[in-house]
């Protein structure tokens, strides 16, 4: 079976679904309630006592064991320490990692919430103090197998595969290229000697659950290697003024916790082209899935790459403008939507599991976040 194949999850029906949480010792009731994610599958089971736990299961082939283990060490220290996160549920071995029919999965106890319709300065202020929190701990010891964040991981292997799978079209392959190339140099130069320890690589808004008025971060499958402004620029990614302002309450904020080194500032842009090429690749990696096309039907249309080139060509001209704030509102920054192609579906319904054979029943694919899977 191909790679591709191999990755869409095909063996992974409701009924093995439940024996894989059956295999840490729990008890599941027929209902299997498929949760939000593109990458991932991810299942709220209900068991016999009326208690629901949360499995995972991660695409196959895309992270390695030692991979995911360090993913889960890291989440493990945060608990330790008392950091807020979505923490593991750990099988009744006391590890927290296993494998079904080729895919690797975990749990989590099911943890309710929502994502913080808008960050006020309050939410800020907090939220700066929880990533200096979470990246003390990621600087206590290195991850070194996974992904570091840097120009040739984000950029140089992307153009790469794009280039070998005639993925752009022709006429628009230079400009991205060249655009692209060009943001991966920046990155180079102003990146140098920058820190580097284990964040959480992912910090947007819709990884951070609210509940009963506390902050809890989820989601740590994107965990790299990086600088801690990677952390900052995600949470609060416009160019407009308030941004600009809203940037000063978090460093300060953060400040209570941990030293940040503000020359990193300017690694925002740069930060941001290398995120737009690595969403273009992992949108043509995966568009093998029929998740993907029916989510982003516009994926690989000529106005589509158009407006690619042009995003990395506006990073570029505003890393050389300085990277000023442009008003109240920066009507060509991205939005949501853009940078974070995780936020704001729409939810996906309960399933509930007849009394049939639960083999005959297609796996249901998830259409939604995972800002609300624990």
């Amino acid at each position: 079976m191909s790679d591709q194949a191999t990755d869409l999850f095909l063996s992974l029906t409701p009924e093995r679904v439940l024996d894989a949480v059956e295999a840490a010792g729990l008890d599941c009731a027929p209902v299997c309630h498929p949760l939000n994610s593109f990458e991932n599958r991810v299942y709220d089971v209900l068991l016999r006592d009326g208690t629901r736990v949360v499995a995972k299961f991660y695409r196959p082939g895309r992270w390695s064991k030692a991979q995911i283990s360090e993913e889960h060490s890291f989440m493990t220290e945060l608990v330790e320490n008392e950091v807020p996160i979505c923490g593991l549920r750990p099988f009744p071995d006391g590890t927290t990692l296993r494998q079904i029919d080729a895919i690797w999965y975990c749990l989590y106890d099911r943890f309710g919430g929502r994502a913080p319709e808008d960050l006020d300065d309050e939410s800020v202020e907090r939220l700066g103090m929880m990533a200096a929190r979470i990246h003390n701990v990621g600087a206590t010891r290195d991850a070194p197998s996974r992904v570091r964040v840097n120009a040739d991981t984000y950029v140089r292997d992307n153009l790469a595969w794009l280039s070998l799978n005639d993925v752009l079209p022709v006429h628009l392959h230079d400009r991205f290229m060249k655009a692209a190339d060009a943001v991966a140099d920046l990155a180079d130069q102003r990146m140098g000697d920058v820190e580097t320890i284990r964040i959480h690589g992912d910090f947007h808004p819709g990884n951070v659950l609210v509940r009963e008025g506390r902050f809890h971060v989820l989601d740590f499958d994107d965990m790299v290697v990086g600088p801690a402004v990677q952390d900052l620029w995600l949470l609060l990614p416009g160019r407009d003024t308030h941004t600009v302002r809203q940037r000063e309450v978090f460093l300060e904020a953060y400040g209570h916790f941990r030293d940040f080194d503000r020359g990193t500032l300017d690694l925002i842009e740069p930060l941001r082209g290398l995120r737009r090429v690595h969403y273009a690749t992992w949108l043509a990696r995966r568009w093998h899935d029929p998740l993907f096309p029916a989510t982003w039907p516009q994926f690989g249309s000529e106005d589509w790459w158009t407006e690619e080139a042009a995003d990395l060509e506006d990073v570029l001209a505003h890393s050389a403008a300085g990277g000023v704030a442009t008003g109240q509102f920066d009507a060509d920054a991205p939005t949501n939507a853009d940078l974070f192609w995780d936020w704001e579906e729409p939810p996906v319904e309960p399933v509930e599991m007849p009394s049939v054979p639960l083999a005959s029943i297609l796996t249901r694919t998830a259409t939604s976040p995972e800002t609300e899977t624990v």
